[in-house]
C-alpha cells in the first residue's frame, strides 16, 4: 500500500494549482441496469479529443452481482489529504468506491496499473455495513482527513426507517467499514449530501427521504404533504457534533445537492431545491456564515414549463407544466460558475456566481425534458434529461448524464431512458455549447449516473489552502 511517501501528484493544495493540471484522458462512469436483468457496471469513456476513440467506451467492467443500483461513487484519497489532520500524505488517488444504493453493497476497484481496464479489488458486503454502522442505502462517497466518508439514506432494519441514515468511515488503507462518524446527532433525522470546510472546521449536510419515500418510485402524496426533507444541518467537524439546523420551510422539498466554495477562506456555498410544492420551482440557496452563524437565503428560481397533458407523464398531467426537477449542481474550481442541472425540463443552466448572494444566468443548453424531448446535438433522440454533471479541473467541460433513479425514470420517462453521456464547452465568458462529436451511448440495457474524472474532477476534491 505505501507505494510513496510522497503525495499523489494529482492532489493540488489549491484549487487554483488543479485547474493548472493536464486536461483529462478518462471518465468512469457508473452504469446501472434499470429492470435489474444484468449486474450494473462501470464504463470507461476516452474523453481525450486528439485520440480516434474519443467519446467511445473503451472498456466496460461488468460486476458479479445484480440490483445494486449504482448512483454515485468517489474516490478512495484526494486532495484533503494534504491537510494538517490528515495522516494519509502517501495515498494514491488510485481506487473508486461504489456503493449500491439499493443492494447496500459496495464495491472497490483498482484502476491501476491501466487506468483504462479497472478490476474488482474489493467487496463489502452489506452485512459488514449494517452490523458496524446500523446504516443502509450508501449514496455518496468523500474522500477526507479521517478515511473514506460515505453518507447513507437509510437507517437499520428491513425498509431502512429503523433509526436515522447517517454518515459511516471506511478504513482509506484496508477498505475496512470503521463504523459511524456522528457523535452528537441532534435533531438530524434525514440525510443526503454532506460537504465540508476543512481550515474552518465544520461539515454541511442535506436531506432527501427514507427509502420508503424513493426506492418504489416519488410519493407524490408525500411530496404534496411535504413529507421529503426541507433542512440543511451544521456540523463541527472535528467534533462529530451537530451545531446548527438551517430549515428552509416545508414547501421547499428534497434538500439536496451541496457545493461548498472551494476556496477555504470563503465560508459560503450553494444548495439544489428539487421543488416548491406551491408552484412547482425549483430554486437554488446560498449558505454563508455570518458572525458566527450560519444563514441562508433563497438566491435564484427556475420555474416550471407550461404543456399540455398529452405530453406529459401521468405524474404531471394534473398541474399542467413539467417542473425543472433540479437534480444536481456543481461549481467550477474558481468559485465562479455553478451549473444546475434540470432533469425535468432538459436544461443544463450555467450561473456567474462570482456575487454568491446574486447568482446571474449565463449559459443553457437542452437535452431532453419531460415535455420538449430536445434532441442531442447530432439530432439524435435524448432520454431523460441532464442530471449528474461532472466539470473538468479547468472549467472549459461540463459532462453530464441523463438517469436519476430506476423507479423515477419510469415514473417521468415512461417512454426510457437508454444511457447517454453528453459533454458541453464552456466560453471564456460563460456560454455552453454541445459537443456533437462527444455523445457516448452506453445502450438501452443501461441507465448512466455518476461520473468521475481521471485525476480528479470538481466534485472530488477538497481543498485545504487558499491561492495566491
Amino acid at each position: 500500500m505505501l507505494e510513496s511517501l510522497r503525495p499523489d501528484p494529482t492532489f493540488h493544495p489549491s484549487a487554483k494549482l488543479a485547474m493548472e493540471a493536464p486536461p483529462e484522458r478518462l471518465a468512469y462512469t457508473a452504469l446501472l441496469s434499470p429492470d435489474g436483468s444484468r449486474p450494473d457496471a462501470l464504463a470507461v469513456v476516452d474523453v481525450d479529443p486528439a485520440s480516434e476513440a474519443y467519446g467511445k467506451v473503451l472498456y466496460r467492467l461488468d460486476m458479479p452481482y445484480r440490483g445494486d443500483e449504482f448512483h454515485h461513487f468517489g474516490w478512495n484519497a484526494c486532495s484533503s489529504a494534504l491537510s494538517p489532520m490528515s495522516g494519509h500524505s502517501f495515498l494514491r488517488r488510485r481506487y473508486l468506491i461504489i456503493p449500491g444504493i439499493r443492494s447496500s453493497r459496495i464495491y472497490v476497484i483498482d484502476t491501476q496499473p491501466n487506468p483504462a481496464r479497472p478490476t474488482i479489488h474489493k467487496v463489502i458486503e452489506p452485512e459488514e455495513v449494517f452490523k458496524k454502522t446500523g446504516y443502509s442505502r450508501p449514496h455518496t462517497v468523500h474522500c477526507g482527513p479521517e478515511g473514506i466518508y460515505v453518507s447513507t439514506l437509510g437507517g437499520g432494519g428491513k425498509d431502512g426507517t429503523d433509526g436515522p441514515p447517517g454518515i459511516f468511515l471506511m478504513d482509506c488503507q484496508t477498505f475496512d467499514v470503521i463504523g459511524r462518524w456522528e457523535i452528537e446527532r441532534g435533531p438530524q433525522k434525514l440525510h443526503y449530501d454532506f460537504w465540508w470546510n476543512l481550515p474552518r472546521d465544520y461539515m454541511v449536510s442535506s436531506e432527501w427521504g427514507l427509502p420508503p419515500q424513493f426506492e418504489n418510485g416519488l410519493d407524490a402524496e408525500g411530496l404534496l404533504a411535504n413529507k421529503y426533507g426541507h433542512a440543511i444541518h451544521f456540523w463541527n467537524l472535528r467534533e462529530r457534533r451537530h451545531v446548527q439546523t438551517l430549515d428552509l420551510g416545508a414547501n421547499h422539498q428534497m434538500a439536496l445537492e451541496l457545493r461548498p466554495a472551494h476556496d477555504p477562506t470563503k465560508e459560503y456555498g450553494f444548495l439544489g431545491v428539487v421543488v416548491d410544492t406551491t408552484n412547482l420551482e425549483g430554486s437554488i440557496w446560498t449558505w454563508y456564515r455570518e458572525n458566527g452563524q450560519f444563514k441562508i437565503a433563497k438566491t435564484a428560481v427556475i420555474p416550471p414549463e407550461p404543456a399540455p397533458a398529452d405530453q406529459l407523464p401521468p405524474l404531471l398531467q394534473g398541474f399542467g407544466a413539467a417542473p425543472p426537477l433540479i437534480s444536481d449542481i456543481d461549481l467550477s474550481l474558481d468559485d465562479r460558475f455553478l451549473y444546475v442541472a434540470c432533469w425535468g425540463t432538459g436544461e443544463l443552466r450555467q450561473y456567474d456566481v462570482s456575487d454568491p448572494l446574486h447568482p446571474k444566468l449565463t449559459g443553457s443548453v437542452r437535452a431532453g425534458g419531460v415535455a420538449k424531448h430536445t434532441p442531442r446535438a447530432s439530432g439524435k433522440p435524448f432520454g431523460g434529461g441532464p442530471q449528474m454533471t461532472e466539470i473538468s479541473r479547468d472549467g472549459k467541460r461540463v459532462y453530464f448524464s441523463n438517469s436519476l433513479y430506476s423507479s423515477w425514470d419510469k415514473q417521468f420517462y415512461p417512454e426510457g431512458v437508454p444511457g447517454l453521456q453528453l459533454m458541453a464547452h464552456v466560453g471564456p465568458n460563460g456560454g455552453l455549447t454541445l459537443d456533437p462529436k462527444f455523445e457516448v451511448e452506453f445502450g438501452a440495457e443501461y441507465a448512466s449516473h455518476q461520473i468521475r474524472l481521471e485525476g480528479g474532477d470538481c466534485s472530488t476534491d477538497s481543498f485545504c489552502y487558499p491561492s495566491a
